[in-house]
């Protein structure tokens, strides 16, 4: 998922680059919504990590 948003950060510089700022905006709104997600999944799965850890000790 990480690399998804890298991925479209890189579309989204590339394109502004060529002067797309349509594609280069709805690229990079893209690349932070599935950053954003990323990393409330993360957070989840990080304490879920350490409930079950406690529950196994």
């Amino acid at each position: 998922m990480l690399k998804l948003a890298l991925f479209f950060l890189v579309v989204s510089i590339v394109a502004g680059i060529f002067g797309f700022t349509g594609i280069s905006a709805a690229a990079a709104g893209i690349a932070k919504l599935i950053f954003y997600v990323f990393i409330v999944i993360f957070v989840i799965f990080l304490v879920l990590a350490f409930t079950v850890g406690q529950a196994i000790l």
